[in-house]
């Protein structure tokens, strides 16, 4: 694997200080199996009073869960819908948890909120509200804890490309160090956006560069040039005001930001393409109003990607890296309230969309809000155009103190099948085929049992992805996990390794 030159000892130790950063490594922390019910994370009174105090709380962590913190009325509503498990147990088909490292150090509070993960070669990058974690993965059964970087400034989802990673920064704050504050948006001074970090050693991340984006940066996802001399990452946020200097309306854009993979430290804001000149979804519209996109998911090979856009679901021709050009698109104005994420089948033919109903912190898992809604869309892609073929929602229901819906997932590698992982929050974890597009079906899973049962907490699994033979999760308030699938007609997929690297939204074809 050809990598970058590692920067001089000076210019980290020079970026470190720049930077804020603070590094901290751990021992290995790995349980076997098992974490025992009082090994639960502390939750004190303090960080959750009440429901009202709670939505200031998840309000100011600059992501949407505070739309899941129902009241007394609104619980009511769902029907009382009870735990099957208590809090601590675990539960599963064909799926068995093999590891778990609890959050620790500068994450073990309740408002470290765990986001998504990168992988690279015997690593596991995984991003937190306050940072990021990388893991050393070479034994997936005991894997340890390697350093952990002190960089707040949520979601901080992380991407990796061979010497280079990225960390999105969605929440504004007093400056583009890792030494920062919280600061109001209001404020033109203010900095969101996406940090670049050296981690030619993955065991000491050094600062590079940042770059500020329209809105922030929420998500981010990478297209590697053809060439391979620069990475593009193309920046997805939404929710501009009239009263935020950096995010004014409409936003109906995204940011394109260009590394130059042999100088980093050149980043740059390269375009800011428009993807809705028409304008997307409007109020009104069963769906929320678009005003940006949440999640794109590119598959460079194929110089194709697929945006999640808050009410509309698109795809985009990536051919000119620069200028992403949108080619379709597609509502749900019935069933979809916020088109979160997409994943692309092997072959390019189909995209499974996410709907994140109730803003990943509500319990939809349940019959009163059917099986329809914060579930993933499946469509077919036909001649261009992508036509509805069926929902999936997994069948369990979960308590009325779960947050529940769909969110972050990968395929899993079995040549003539389309099969997925993905996580459910307090759902846990479900892996689906949908070769048959019309006619989804779940082949195992994972569960956990809730947080509380008797209050509404915002917890599981965010983000799980399939990578060399595992399954590996980032549990919000659990921690790191890593599975393993026994359904037996998945075991081909153990064969096959990724080369080099795997981002999820960046998805390489494993058909080769």
């Amino acid at each position: 694997m050809s990598r970058v030159p590692r920067l001089a000892a000076v210019a980290a130790a020079t970026a470190l200080a720049v930077a804020g950063l603070t590094l901290t490594s751990t021992p290995s922390v790995a349980d076997d199996r098992h974490r025992d019910a009082d090994e639960q994370p502390v939750i004190t009174e303090e960080a959750r009073p009440d429901c009202g105090a709670d939505q200031r709380d998840l309000a100011r962590a600059g992501d949407r869960f505070s739309q899941g913190c129902l009241s007394e009325s609104e619980l009511e509503a769902l029907g009382g819908n009870e735990a099957s498990l208590a809090p601590g147990e675990q539960a599963s088909l064909e799926m068995e948890l093999l590891a778990n490292i609890p959050k620790n150090g500068a994450f073990s509070d309740y408002g470290s909120f765990s986001s998504d993960l990168a992988f690279q070669d015997d690593y596991a990058f995984a991003g937190n509200y306050n940072g990021f974690t990388v893991y050393d993965i070479s034994k997936p059964k005991k894997p340890t804890q390697v350093a952990q970087v002190l960089c707040p400034g949520s979601q901080n989802d992380v991407s990796v490309h061979e010497d280079l990673l990225v960390l999105s920064t969605d929440s504004s704050r007093s400056n583009d160090s890792c030494d920062n504050t919280s600061q109001s948006a209001t404020m033109k001074e203010s900095w969101e956006g996406i940090k670049v970090f050296d981690i030619s050693d993955p065991e000491e991340p050094a600062y590079v560069a940042a770059v500020e984006t329209k809105c922030g940066s929420h998500t981010h996802t990478l297209a590697p040039s053809k060439d391979g001399d620069d990475l593009f990452v193309y920046v997805s946020s939404y929710s501009p005001r009239d009263t935020f200097p950096d995010c004014q309306p409409p936003h109906d854009l995204i940011s394109v930001v260009q590394v130059p993979v042999d100088e980093p430290a050149a980043a740059r804001l390269a375009a800011e393409p428009v993807l809705f000149p028409e304008g997307g979804n409007p109020s009104g519209n069963g769906s929320r109003e678009t005003s940006g996109c949440h999640d794109i998911t590119a598959y460079p090979e194929k110089d194709i990607a697929a945006g999640a856009c808050m009410g509309d679901g698109v795809l985009i021709d990536i051919s000119d890296r620069l200028n992403p050009v949108v080619t379709e698109t597609v509502r749900d104005t019935e069933n979809f309230a916020f088109w979160h994420s997409a994943t692309f089948n092997d072959r390019g033919t189909k995209v499974v969309y996410t709907d994140e109903l109730g803003g990943g912190g509500a319990p939809t898992c349940n019959e009163k809000t059917g099986d329809t809604r914060g579930a993933n869309g499946i469509y077919d892609i036909r001649g261009g155009q992508l036509e509805f073929a069926s929902y999936y929602k997994i069948p369990r229901t979960q308590s009325d103190t779960e947050n529940c819906v769909a969110h972050n997932g990968s395929l899993i590698p079995v040549k003539g099948r389309d099969v997925m992982v993905q996580a459910w929050y307090q759902g846990g974890i479900s892996v689906f085929d949908f070769t048959d597009s019309a006619n989804p079906r779940e082949l195992a899973w994972f569960d956990r049992g809730p947080l509380s049962d008797t209050q509404l907490m915002v917890g599981g699994s965010w983000s799980a992805y399939y990578y060399n033979g595992y399954v590996y999760s980032n549990d919000i308030q659990q921690g790191f996990d890593v599975l393993r699938i026994t359904e037996k007609s998945l075991r081909k997929a153990q064969g096959h390794e990724y080369d080099d690297e795997f981002n999820p939204q960046s998805q390489p074809s494993f058909n080769g």
